[in-house]
């Protein structure tokens, strides 16, 4: 399955709104039927928060489906899939409290985010349990991807280990080819 950007509805009157944030059947009928099995909740403090660009190897891949549930994030998927023909290309999508957009990262692409506000949270339920034996990833800064981080000229503030993660092609991409292309979101 293809990287998706979903925009649940939302249902609003006087008081605010209402959503529905996850429904098996429903996202099944998107193509996305996977059985997630941990939720993950993200807060970052500051404007430049950088979090990755990470996988995990097979058999402890992860699928992800990421809102972001206060302040917004620029949130990106590379193909990591060696032998694909799209292998290191990207999307991205602006998820934020406001929009309610979400995006669905399948096993086989890196997944990173840059924060553009403080305070900013994130959830992200994954099809895979968290296994740290089979992390891994690529440098955010890599030049052959060229990602257009939205940082206003910043500095990134990163984790050590996102500092030292190797370029993508210099990394030991545990992923081929499937067939699934990788498909411009629609946002």
């Amino acid at each position: 399955m293809p990287v998706k950007l979903i925009r649940p509805r939302r249902f609003g009157d006087d008081r605010g709104w209402f959503m529905e944030t996850y429904a098996a059947e429903r996202y099944a009928t998107l193509g996305i039927g996977v059985t997630f099995v941990q939720d993950n909740h993200s807060m970052s403090r500051d404007a430049g928060v950088l979090r990755g660009l990470h996988w995990q190897a097979p058999p402890f891949g992860q699928d992800k489906l990421v809102r972001c549930v206060a302040g917004a994030i620029w949130d990106v998927a590379v193909d990591a899939r060696r032998g694909s023909p799209t292998f290191g290309t990207w999307v991205a999508a602006e998820l934020s409290a406001d929009n309610g957009h979400q995006l669905f990262i399948p096993i086989g692409f890196a997944h990173g985010f840059v924060t553009l506000q403080p305070d900013t949270q994130v959830e992200y339920k994954c099809s895979g349990l968290y296994a740290p034996q089979a992390e891994g990833g690529v440098i955010w800064s890599d030049p052959n991807l060229a990602l257009p981080w939205p940082l206003d000229r910043r500095t990134p503030i990163l984790s050590p280990k996102d500092e030292v993660l190797p370029m993508l092609d210099e990394a030991t991409t545990p992923f081929t080819y499937d067939g699934r292309p990788l498909e411009p979101l629609d946002a």
